[in-house]
């Protein structure tokens, strides 16, 4: 029986977000923002930011193989854990992948706790925390991610980017699987719903492939990825994960 992977715990440091994605994620398309909007706005940012608490629980996982089941489906089985990524996105997804990172990352129930109490007292303030939450869950699965794609690079491994259950079709059945797998309802305290919704709600899961060659999704210079704030792979190895 092959040893199961133990997840690693890890907290991250969150100080800014980018306005631009909060106000993406209002639904801004250059409408004009009033002075008021603009204060209102950069206090909920401010009061995320000190409330959130970015965790996450990570693992790789070996490839043991791929199938198709008798219904048709794709699937990919991974070494030493009940999880398996199913459909045709996955198949595409880790065609050539030698390895698959997996990833649960939230920014706790101080956040979701907030939510709720704007949510019976200051309507504006509950969409405008809300965008904010939604941008800094982001950030911290970029953190994740950068932890991953450093772990890779050690191995001289390359990734793709993340891909979140529901995506393509990428079954929601995944999600309580993928928690298991990783310890997260017990480390970071995330549960689900029974339509498989997160609790925390700005709770973030993922997976993203290794392979022994770049993928088309490596990015060229750091100038261009998100990850790069989270990244110490140069400072510890003197290279990138694209060299």
């Amino acid at each position: 029986m092959p040893a199961v992977p133990t997840p690693i715990l890890k907290s991250y440091e969150v100080t800014s977000v980018d306005r631009k994605e909060v106000l993406r994620y209002l639904g801004y398309r250059g409408q004009e923002v009033t002075p008021e909007l603009d204060a209102r706005l950069d206090d909920a940012i401010a009061r995320c930011l000190s409330i959130g608490k970015p965790r996450s629980s990570l693992a790789t996982f070996d490839i043991a193989g791929r199938e198709e089941l008798p219904d048709g489906t794709p699937q990919v089985d991974l070494k030493g854990t009940a999880l398996v990524l199913q459909g045709k996105s996955m198949r595409r997804h880790m065609d050539g992948a030698v390895r698959v990172g997996v990833l649960a990352v939230t920014i706790g129930m101080g956040v979701e706790r907030e939510l709720k109490r704007l949510s019976l007292t200051d309507h504006l303030g509950q969409v405008l925390f809300d965008a904010a939450a939604t941008t800094m869950v982001e950030r911290a699965a970029d953190a994740a991610e950068a932890t991953l794609v450093g772990m890779a690079a050690q191995d001289g491994l390359y990734t793709n980017f993340r891909f979140s259950p529901g995506y393509g079709d990428m079954p929601m059945t995944t999600q309580p699987v993928l928690l298991d797998a990783l310890d997260a309802r017990r480390r970071l305290g995330i549960t689900l719903s029974p339509t498989l919704l997160m609790t925390p709600t700005k709770s973030v899961t993922a997976v993203l492939g290794m392979f022994t060659t770049p993928q088309k999704s490596t990015h060229a210079s750091c100038a261009d990825c998100f990850c790069r704030a989270f990244c110490n792979l140069r400072a510890t190895t003197g290279r990138t994960c694209h060299d």
